[in-house]
């Protein structure tokens, strides 16, 4: 009888935490919906409601990101007093949970943090905002985080441009992009500036905003503009120096004759940097002017070689088409080189059908997918369940994805997992393949595919999704899925990858913004 009572009570305490799991995830998705309706009022009561439902789960990380949003819709409507008392709740939640688990929970303790900071930049209290600036240095410090390194420099950036103090946010940002410069990695210094626009754009601080784009048009347009910004660097140390040197001649004579001299060569020194400085940027109008000739010349190109690759597959079909008729007719007197010669048919087929789209691709880079809403875990689930019927048998498959709304093309997402998947159960005969979902921000996530097959050679991991990397029978497979995969990835807003890291199979990364 009491073992009776005991499994009735666990039942009943299992189905209580499901369903306020439940409940919770449901006001945060409705939440959501407000939100993108803009119905801020509606969306900040069901985002305090899901705080409260998250907070009483004790899930700190949901709990503190409803938190942070209902407090965002409070101060964006100037009701402060709601937004602190709020914040202030939160601080005390989080110390109960970080005494339960002894430890503390950097990321969230920043998230609020910087919350706070927000809202006094958006009261201009410039005081307290440098208070919480300091609070989130000394957070970074502790955590030892990179992650949480970056989002510092981009806020300190933030907060000095919005007060005025532009050398200070000026030496912020540098920092941040100096250490891709260093590394060569021009991509992630692009997504540096981008993703300071969007600070402005949010902030709606038009002067960080318009410093930004034009350091970025200006960093965009050639690389030998950053080298003329080099030189200029240069030649502004030189004129430094000379300066100094001026002034410690300066204070060393005595007398008016040598005042007008050095007076006089500072205006030369002057002019002669005016003259530098009008030659340097005529130079980058003109370099500029040739890029916009030569990009444009590229487009004619490119939109030439897909019409002549359209115009060689056309050609040669008529070809493939009696090829295909002699194989059928070779079945029944040589099935076997019938065979042979359909399987390379259907190849070149098939080759023929992938140079087109490599080449459209590549040419509409520019041009992203339609995007539309739909569920990541069913999506995931069904993708899943389209290549099980391929999959070895003593393969088990795992689908790791939570049911949430997200935004972006499912026909074209869906082609990429399929042909990750595809190879997955390939080459794989024993072990797991798994898909997983994995949100990394508001507007991030990855997608991955991990399987426990036979792997790939590290030599060719590094051309992995370059087209025509090496030579090789078509009928053996013509190696262009994984280039077009990572051109959709691109015009999904995204990027495939493999992980290199990863020594028990294969795992592939989707990166998107969504």
């Amino acid at each position: 009888m009491r073992i009776t009572y005991f499994i009735i009570t666990l039942a009943i305490c299992f189905c209580t935490s499901l369903f306020a799991e439940n409940k919770a995830n449901d006001l945060m998705k409705q939440a959501q919906n407000s939100l993108e309706q803009k119905d801020f009022t509606k969306a900040r009561y069901l985002y305090i409601q899901a705080y409260k439902a998250f907070s009483n789960e004790g899930d700190y990380t949901q709990a503190i990101d409803c938190g942070t949003k209902a407090t965002y819709l409070y101060y964006r409507e100037n009701y402060y007093q709601e937004a602190f008392e709020l914040c202030r709740q939160m601080t005390q939640f989080l110390l109960t949970e970080e005494q339960k688990a002894q430890k503390t929970f950097y990321d969230q303790r920043f998230q609020l943090t910087k919350e706070r900071l927000q809202m006094y930049i958006k009261l201009k209290n410039a005081v307290q905002a440098q208070l919480q600036l300091n609070t989130l240095d000394n957070l970074v410090s502790q955590a030892g985080s990179d992650k949480l390194a970056e989002d510092l420099l981009y806020t300190q950036a933030s907060y000095y441009y919005t007060f005025g103090q532009n050398d200070q946010g000026d030496a912020s940002f540098n920092k941040l992009i100096n250490q891709f410069k260093d590394k060569k990695e021009y991509d992630k210094v692009s997504e540096c500036y981008r993703h300071l626009i969007s600070i402005a754009r949010t902030a709606n601080n038009a002067p960080l905003m318009e410093r930004t784009y034009e350091k970025y048009i200006v960093w965009t347009d050639s690389v030998k503009a950053l080298n003329a910004q080099d030189e200029l660097g240069a030649l502004q140390l030189k004129y430094d120096e000379s300066q100094k040197t001026i002034q410690e001649k300066d204070d060393k004579l005595s007398g008016k004759q040598y005042m007008i001299v050095g007076l006089c060569t500072l205006v030369v020194i002057l002019i002669a940097a005016l003259a530098l400085l009008a030659f340097l940027l005529l130079r980058f109008i003109v370099l500029n002017k040739k890029l916009k000739n030569i990009i444009q010349t590229t487009n004619e190109h490119s939109e030439q070689q897909t019409k002549f690759i359209q115009s060689i597959s056309e050609q040669m079909e008529p070809t493939l088409n009696m090829l295909d008729m002699s194989a059928g007719e070779l079945r029944n007197t040589a099935p076997q080189q019938a065979a042979s010669i359909q399987k390379r048919v259907d190849a070149l087929k098939q080759f023929s059908l992938n140079i087109q789209e490599l080449s459209s691709l590549e040419s509409s880079l520019m041009e992203t997918y339609e995007t539309q809403s739909f569920n990541m875990g069913s999506f995931c689930k069904k993708a899943m369940d389209k290549v099980k019927d391929k999959i070895h048998p003593d393969v088990e498959v795992i689908v790791d994805a939570p049911q949430l709304e997200v935004k972006s093309n499912p026909e074209q997402l869906e082609r990429v997992l399929l042909h990750l998947l595809n190879n997955a159960a390939s080459y794989t005969t024993s072990g797991k393949i798994w898909l997983e979902f994995k949100r990394k921000g508001a507007h991030l996530c990855h997608l991955i595919v991990t399987d426990n097959g036979t792997g790939i050679p590290d030599e060719q991991k590094e051309n992995l999704f370059k087209p025509f990397n090496e030579v090789k029978d078509l009928a053996d497979g013509d190696g262009l899925g994984l280039p077009i995969c990572a051109l959709i990835a691109n015009k999904l807003n995204g990027n495939l990858s493999i992980d290199k890291d990863y020594k028990k199979g294969c795992r592939f990364i989707l990166v998107l913004q969504i």
